[in-house]
């Protein structure tokens, strides 16, 4: 099992970061995973062929399940995960991915951007997005109990689809 996040936050070793960490181990709690957090490839992101951002792409779309982490933005994700996106082909760069979009923000008003905005970039890559999108307050996901009860409801589901077919 390959459990990946990525995260889209301009500060390294972000809020955003650390809950999209927790989200994927509630998700699949048998597996550690892995964390590419795009504020490390600067740069080569701007372009296509930088080995790093390649690499990172190819464990993105290697993995069975993906949490896509961004703080909300001018009401939307970051241009830093749309700058890791465009690395993907459309209709098959993530596709046989469990793509779960997970965004964090100030108050409720973006509660909808991650099924509005982040679910269907991912859809158009090819990923599977069976479960809904997570907003969680950047301030309090840490003890509210919304990224738990997220879980609890939906790990049954991302441990469906997120097994490998020969298995």
């Amino acid at each position: 099992m390959t459990v990946t996040v990525v995260v889209g936050n301009p500060k390294p070793a972000s809020r955003t970061l650390s809950a999209g960490v927790a989200l994927a181990a509630a998700l699949r709690p048998d597996t550690e995973p892995t964390v590419i957090d795009l504020v490390d490839f600067g740069a080569g992101l701007l372009g296509w062929g930088d080995p790093a951002v390649t690499a990172a792409a190819r464990t993105v779309a290697d993995s069975e399940l993906v949490v896509f982490a961004s703080p909300t933005f001018k009401a939307t994700y970051t241009g830093l995960l749309k700058l890791f996106l465009e690395q993907f082909d459309g209709g098959t760069g993530l596709a046989g991915v469990l793509a779960v979009p997970l965004m964090l923000g100030a108050g409720p008003a973006h509660a909808l951007a991650p099924d509005l905005l982040l679910k269907p970039v991912l859809v158009e890559l090819g990923a599977t997005t069976a479960l809904p999108g997570l907003y969680l307050s950047d301030r309090t996901y840490s003890e509210d109990g919304v990224l738990a009860a997220y879980a609890e409801r939906w790990r049954p589901v991302a441990q469906a689809l997120s097994v490998p077919p020969s298995q």
